[in-house]
């Protein structure tokens, strides 16, 4: 059985979500033994077929490729990237978010207004595409340079929820019995201010598979022929007038993914923030 406020904050269409997540890493475990065929197998006679042509569930790209086998083998370059960046800006943001947060002062100065505030300051896809011009395409490139984007987001929330925490009688009470500064830290302030660090997790994912996909878009991004569902995009694009599906379908999943993603960190943010759960 389901804790009551989870149940509360799961509605039918983040119970759609959640699904279609869970699907969606089905898929990325298991791709070579649902794709019906070769993601990277070209055949120009079979180019643009048509959705529904027999063998061909979700139709051919324009080089004979099938397409639902390029989303599934996609779906892994993107969770990948994905992921990882995530999980490398939410370690990055909670450390420099709680030391400065714990410390003040000089420390705080230099990590959340020198480092914080100046990442800040620029948006997201053109400190995206500088590092990505600089280094060069591919996922590793792809994973720190967004790591590091997304970083400051989690930064700024574990550093308010630090600042509010550190007060409280039982971070008093472990600093009056000895405990070391790292215990206090990482066992006693880390602990409660959890909560909107996992909520910003999901959210971050979705951000995370639109950047990489716009970056994939422009040629940036996961380096052909291994597919990507931000280039199947930029490829499709071209036969739009004639054979849509080559944009649409992958551009549906994209959007999907991003709104299956924020869903559960709206659900999330209802179960775990206690503002939220009052507010209803």
């Amino acid at each position: 059985m389901l804790p009551e406020r989870l149940r509360a904050a799961m509605t039918p269409l983040r119970w759609v979500a959640f699904g279609y997540v869970v699907a969606v890493l089905v898929v990325v475990v298991a791709a070579p033994v649902f794709a019906p065929h070769d993601p990277l197998q070209q055949d120009v006679s079979l180019r643009l077929l048509p959705p529904g042509t027999e063998g061909y569930l979700l139709g051919t790209d324009e080089l004979g490729r099938d397409i639902l086998s390029r989303l599934m083998y996609g779906a892994r370059v993107e969770l990948l990237i994905a992921l990882g960046a995530t999980l490398l800006a939410m370690v990055l943001g909670t450390l420099v978010g709680l030391a400065g947060g714990y410390f003040g002062g000089l420390v705080e100065v230099l990590t959340m207004r020198v480092g914080v505030d100046v990442l800040l300051a620029f948006p997201p896809i053109i400190l995206a595409l500088l590092a990505v011009t600089l280094r060069g395409p591919g996922a590793g490139t792809l994973i720190i340079a967004m790591g590091v984007l997304f970083a400051p987001t989690f930064a700024r929330i574990t550093y308010g929820q630090t600042i509010s925490v550190k007060r409280l009688e039982y971070v008093e009470a472990a600093t009056a019995f000895g405990a070391p500064t790292t215990t206090r830290m990482f066992q006693v302030v880390l602990p409660n201010v959890s909560a909107p660090i996992i909520v910003q997790f999901s959210l971050t994912i979705a951000n995370a598979v639109l950047l990489e996909s716009g970056l994939s878009y422009l040629g940036l991004g996961v380096v052909p022929p291994t597919p990507s569902w931000g280039s199947m995009v930029a490829q499709g694009q071209r036969y739009l007038a004639t054979e849509p599906h080559a944009l649409l379908v992958p551009g549906a999943v994209i959007v999907l993914t991003i709104l299956a993603f924020g869903l559960l960190g709206d659900a999330l943010r209802q179960w775990l923030d206690p503002k939220s759960r009052s507010a209803r």
